[in-house]
Order: structure tokens, then sequence, then C-alpha cells
């Protein structure tokens, strides 16, 4: 059975809502919600957390339903953006906060309280008050108190949005050694990609007030389930029809480009593929491999973006958006203008319905 489950949830605050929401989310999981701003990701936490009352639907956890529960016996801790720290308090005294009132032993408190800082890095910080950290410290602070009383469930809200890409990258680091540590249950909401790469087993895409697609960041990003989905993970749609079938082979017209895909669909159907950026090769010659689609192709555009860099190719008309990294960049001396040859797997083109 699973550890959280959310059914058929709808509420309407105005402008945010939600709408006929189902999730379940099995122990020790670590779920990523990602979306639009305004798609209701905050109010979904806000909603299991007891802050607002559904208008129809129900929340269980451990196959107890808790939708009209209050907040403080649901068990639930959750970390927002601002760190929330008391400043009047040293660190020691905001992480111990929440476990004195769940153990008397102050001998095990500190204990607990040496070991959780101690794997996140602060434990030589303790005697220091929130207005003497950096956003980096504030914040592995505010994720030592929520995850040391041992909730069921830790809610997290952007917790990692105000820091730099560097601080991000080693919180991420020992996070997920902390949940991993206390097999915590987690649902984190994200504008961050990379926070579902480094740390997620499932993710949620929602947008106004609804789920498009939950799964896996493999499945979700490698096969979206809607032109909504497939847009918003950043992959290339492209409008075609399928001209015929070939063997296990959809053969797409793209703008008078042919396409092959291992996706099959109807001949005559008109129908969106996707193919992700990452799983498109290019090189300064073709060559053979198994990629069935092959072209050559132009760099249009060229944009750094972190440590990534995306090229738009223009093949016969068609714009295709391709990731390669600095490396890549460097070592085939791409630049606009530049004729590159580009490949990728039939398997890599996805039929959107």
């Amino acid at each position: 059975m699973s550890f959280v489950k959310i059914e058929n949830l709808n509420i309407n605050l105005g402008e945010f809502k939600l709408e006929d929401v189902n999730l379940s989310v099995e122990k020790g999981d670590y779920v990523t919600i990602i979306g639009p701003t305004g798609s209701g990701k905050s109010i979904l936490l806000e909603t299991a957390l007891g802050f607002y009352t559904p208008e129809t639907g129900k929340i269980f956890l451990e196959e107890k339903e808790i939708t009209n529960l209050n907040p403080e016996k649901r068990d639930i801790s959750i970390i927002y953006q601002d760190y929330a720290l008391f400043p009047h308090m040293t660190v020691y005294e905001n992480i111990e906060y929440g476990l004195k009132k769940r153990l008397n032993d102050k001998k095990a408190i500190k204990e607990e309280i040496l070991q959780i800082t101690k794997m996140l890095g602060i434990d030589h910080l303790l005697n220091r008050k929130p207005e003497t950290l950096s956003g980096g410290e504030m914040q592995r602070a505010s994720i030592a108190r929520g995850l040391i009383i041992k909730p069921k469930i830790l809610f997290m809200d952007e917790p990692f949005s105000a820091l730099d890409v560097k601080t991000k990258e080693k919180i991420r680091v020992l996070v997920k050694t902390a949940i991993k540590k206390y097999g915590t249950t987690v649902l984190h909401v994200t504008h961050d990609f990379e926070d579902i790469w480094s740390l997620a087993d499932k993710v949620l895409i929602m947008k106004g007030g609804r789920v498009y697609q939950y799964g896996t960041p493999e499945e979700v990003f490698s096969n979206p389930s809607s032109e909504i989905v497939a847009d918003f993970v950043g992959t290339n749609i492209l409008d075609s029809k399928v001209e015929e079938i070939s063997g296990n082979i959809s053969v797409l017209d793209v703008s008078g480009v042919k396409i092959y895909s291992s996706d099959i669909a109807d001949v005559g159907e008109n129908v969106k593929v996707s193919i992700r950026p990452e799983n498109i090769i290019v090189a300064l010659k073709c060559f053979d491999s198994s990629a069935k689609n092959v072209f050559n192709g132009k760099v249009t555009e060229i944009k750094k973006r972190g440590h990534l860099v995306w090229l738009t190719l223009d093949i016969g008309g068609v714009d295709l958006k391709v990731l390669v990294t600095p490396n890549s960049l460097e070592a085939l001396e791409i630049e606009e203008n530049k004729n590159l040859c580009v490949m990728f797997k039939a398997t890599g083109v996805k039929i959107i319905r």
C-alpha cells in the first residue's frame, strides 16, 4: 500500500487551485514537484499539511485518512526557501527546539544534534546565531531541524532557490546523504531541474492545478505523456505526419524532412514527436552507428547555460535543440554557421498522443 495517498483532491483559492489531483508515494521515496509558477505546487504541499481544507478529495498517511486532521498532529515537517530560523536562538537551540518536545534525555538530544550537524557539515556552527551564517549554512540548519524530529514526511518548498550554484551542488550531496540515513519520505517543490536529476526517485509535473505526469525522471523526460509535459521538460517538439510503416519503424514527414521513430502510429496520422536534446549526437563527420536518423546540419545559435551548452541546428529547414558539454564545444570548434553531422536513434523519437 502507498505510504502517502492523495485521492481526487480539489480546492479553489481564487488565483490558485487544485483540480482532481491524485498522487501515490511509497515510503522512503524522494518526490520532486515541478511546474510553471502558479501551477499549484505549494498549495498541494500546504493542503497536505492541513493549512487548507479541500472542497473534495481525501489525503491518507500510512493508510489512515488525515484530510481533516489538525496540522500539528500530522507528523510532517516543512522547510521553506527563507529558512525560518528563530533569530534569537543559536543553531543548536534552533535544531533542538522540536526535538525537546519528543525527547526528554538531554544527552540523547545532544548526540542526535551532533550526528546530524556533522552529517550536514555545520557541527562547528552550533553556538552561532542565524544572522552570522551564510545562506547555505542557514538552510542546512533548517534542514537539520526538519529532519531531526524524524517526521513521517518532509516537505521542502524551493529550499535551495536563494543559493548560488556551487552552494546548491554541495547541499544536494549533503541532503541526499542525510535523507538516505534517516529513510525520510520527501516531497520537494522546485524550479531547478538539477534537483530532479540529483535527488529525485520520482517527479510530478503540474500546470494550472492539474497533474500531467508522474513517474521516474527517466520516464517523464524520455517519454512525456503530452505536449505540455514535453514543452516544460525542454524537449524538441515537432509536428509531423506518418508517411509509412516500414517493419517496426514509423517514417515521419517533418516539414519535408524524413525522421524515423520506433513508436508506431497510423499511416496518414498527424502527430507530434519529442526528441530529447541530450539524445542527439553531433560530430564533424558522420560515421557508422545504430542511429537511423542522420542529417547534415548548420549551427544557427549557441547559448551557454550553467555547465552545459545549447545548440540550435537547422536540418533541412527544421530546427533542433541539442545539448553538448563545453568540452565538446571546444573540441569540435563549434561556432555559428558551422556544418555538423547530426545523429539520433529511432528509439529517441517519441510520438506524443
